[in-house]
């Protein structure tokens, strides 16, 4: 959840050369052949398989923990530091997604009626902390002179794509949802993010 936000801020030291995001998309893309060995089983690293699945098998590191790096280096390489829509789809992954997961299982009591598995304060922890990563990570690209514009005129968009992304998260469908979330968020972000 931490190494998203983190990794994003450190494109910040990239220069502007052409190659820059290729070479950004280099360390998620290396991770993800390391998650892909694991979970097919070449790479025998049972720690990382306790750490990134929730039921031990290794296999499931070839869903989510795969998808999630997939999805890194595809939203490097295609948005880079041109437009804010790749950062605020990867933020409401990592801090979204990521903060549902935390949030839901240790205080989530009622089910939401259409996910039994998902509860109403896990889609809040969704909701806020996807939102607050990436406004976060937005004021630091706007300061920093990299977006035009202020932080102020991305609220409303940021807003309106997370609850979007949230609704869309809260859906019965399970080791998909990082991949639904970020189509969702780039989809909306194509119209509401300039």
């Amino acid at each position: 959840m931490g190494t998203g936000p983190l990794f994003v801020l450190c494109w910040l030291l990239f220069t502007n050369h052409p190659t820059a995001r290729y070479l950004a998309a280099l360390v998620p893309l290396v991770i993800t052949i390391q998650f892909a060995m694991i979970g097919l089983g070449i790479i025998q690293d049972e720690a990382a398989v306790q750490a990134m699945s929730r039921t031990g098998d290794r296999r499931e590191v070839l869903k989510g923990p795969l998808f999630y790096g997939i999805i890194f280096v595809v939203l490097t390489i295609v948005y880079w530091k041109n437009s804010p829509i790749g950062i605020t789809a990867l933020m409401l992954m990592c801090g979204g997604d990521g903060m549902a997961d935390i949030i839901g299982r240790r205080f989530g009591k009622t089910p939401l009626p259409w996910a039994k598995h998902k509860t109403w304060v896990g889609s809040l922890g969704m909701l806020l902390g996807g939102w607050v990563f990436t406004v976060f990570i937005l004021f630091i690209y706007t300061n920093s002179g990299i977006f035009n514009g202020t932080l102020v005129s991305y609220l409303p968009a940021i807003t309106i794509i997370s609850i979007v992304a949230t609704l869309v998260e809260s859906l019965p469908i399970d080791d998909f949802d990082n991949i639904t979330v970020v189509a969702s968020a780039i989809i909306l972000g194509t119209f509401l993010l300039h």
